[in-house]
């Protein structure tokens, strides 16, 4: 019983634990320190009238009558009540009384018992230790002189959330605490700014629970114009470098940011900010996007399926994406005749050279099967893969492949590899080809499958939401508009 309730009190919400151990205390203060001396040890209780009982702290069977504690240094807890019917305040919700309207003595050990462990818990020593390059569970513990029998059971917590203890980054930090006998009593472990695990001793075991702070949405809105490029406009308009990158992934289907972007193109965008009790924690999903390219218009909608689309209901994700990664520049164009950079020969140049930082995951342009895996002289680290209606594309020069190989199934934007320069390549670039029945297509000009449209149960609901989120759009950049006319001062 006594095991069972120490495990409830654990699996609580921290706050609530601590609204506990407070309720116990003042609890405990009242017990041990009556307000009165005297004591009745009359066996004929009046219902109704004010009385007070005095009972023992040890445990005493519940049939017998209560009698001095053997013990001489454990003092008498005195328990004054209104009536024969009322009971003593308990963390237990069942708590029983004999015939004579007294609390039975071992129930009494066993809630004292409880306070005794609550109230330790709110007398623990903390410390906080930050994880070290090579560090493990194990090390940090030895330094803070903790066996390795402890460790093993920390590790080995009840509960599933435990075994996160084993993929500690470096750079992560723990609280850690000891009680009294010097005994690991808690861990916690931030996981991120809204989850965190908890370790705690409960009897002789340790149990572990994961414990997710609530997140608050708020929408926010950000504009910018490109001058030089997508990117550095991102930045400038506020944007982070994720959110950058999901913005041309939306459209990755139907502009290619590195050759189709101009001076002067714009865009809108409204998303989501996360606030955690008040504090801000970071972006969140793009609600709705807009992009101006040379005149013309785009626009995009989120739906509940976490897709996006365009206002009239089209998919914005094709059967293959325009660029496979997300490249600073085109290095070198589709061209029948161009002079190789290494060997300075003019052969044919079947594909695209999207120049980017080693190590830049590269994505399958759509989803297919690899049919050829591995690392040649001129190829480096290379994929291919095949898609349907006689369609392949290939990947070459990367630093390494991902976990792909030959026969292996992948799906559309699944990273196969990272940009690099082996094999035959003059500096660190994807060269990506588009095969159409064996002849090679420009990646950039070739005519992609028309979008899927969303489903017709869905339509109506998604045309609600899209008018809705348009009109958010619209409102944003009417005040920014009014907001930039104000800030003109007219010639005089």
């Amino acid at each position: 019983m006594l095991k069972k309730l120490l495990e409830t009190f654990q699996n609580l919400p921290k706050q609530h634990r601590w609204i506990i151990i407070g309720s116990s205390c003042f609890l405990l203060f009242l017990l041990i320190f009556p307000s009165s001396d005297d004591s009745d040890n009359s066996k004929d209780i009046p219902v109704g009238q004010r009385i007070q009982l005095t009972l023992p702290e040890d445990i005493v069977p519940a049939s017998t009558t209560p009698r001095q504690s053997a013990l001489p240094q454990r003092s008498l807890a005195k328990v004054t009540y209104n009536s024969a019917t009322e009971q003593l305040p308990s963390l237990a919700k069942n708590q029983s009384t004999q015939q004579d309207g007294s609390l039975a003595s071992g129930e009494l050990s066993g809630k004292v018992k409880i306070q005794d462990s609550i109230a330790e818990l709110a007398n623990l020593s903390w410390q906080t230790v930050q994880v070290r390059s090579g560090d493990s569970l194990a090390l940090i513990l030895k330094r803070l002189g903790f066996s390795a029998q402890t460790t093993y059971a920390v590790s080995t917590a009840k509960g599933k959330d435990s075994k996160l203890l084993k993929r500690l980054n470096v750079g992560d930090k723990l609280r850690i605490a000891s009680n009294e006998s010097q005994q690991l009593a808690a861990l916690e472990y931030p996981l991120s700014r809204i989850e965190t695990l908890f370790i705690n001793l409960v009897g002789d075991g340790y149990q572990s629970h994961r414990e997710t702070k609530q997140v608050e949405i708020r929408e926010s809105f950000s504009y910018g114009t490109i001058r030089s490029s997508f990117w550095n406009a991102g930045i400038t308009a506020g944007l982070s470098d994720s959110q950058i990158i999901n913005f041309a992934n939306i459209f990755g289907w139907d502009i290619d940011f590195g050759l189709d972007i101009r001076a002067g193109d714009s865009f809108h965008i409204t998303y989501e900010k996360k606030y955690v009790e008040g504090e801000y924690i970071g972006t969140g999903n793009i609600l709705a996007a807009e992009i101006t390219n040379q005149g013309e218009v785009f626009q995009a909608i989120r739906f509940t399926d976490d897709e996006y689309y365009s206002p009239d209901g089209r998919s914005m994700r094709k059967a293959f994406l325009r660029a496979p990664v997300n490249f600073k520049y085109i290095s070198s164009s589709f061209k029948r005749n161009r002079r190789h950079p290494v060997t300075k020969r003019l052969q044919a140049h079947n594909g695209i050279d999207y120049a980017a930082k080693k190590g830049t995951p590269v994505v399958a342009a759509g989803n297919g099967k690899v049919i050829r895996a591995g690392y040649s002289k001129y190829n480096g680290y290379y994929v291919f893969i095949q898609h349907g209606n006689g369609i392949v594309t290939k990947y070459l020069h990367f630093y390494k492949r991902a976990a792909v190989k030959k026969g292996q199934r992948v799906k559309q934007g699944q990273v196969i590899g990272y940009v690099g320069a082996t094999g035959l390549a003059a500096g660190p670039h994807l060269h990506y080809e588009f095969l159409l029945h064996g002849v090679h297509r420009n990646p950039r000009t070739v005519k992609l499958p028309d979008a899927r449209p969303i489903a017709k149960k869905y339509k109506a609901k998604f045309t609600l939401l899209a008018a809705e989120r348009l009109a958010a759009l619209s409102g944003a950049k009417n005040a920014l508009l009014s907001t930039q006319v104000s800030d003109i001062t007219p010639n005089e």
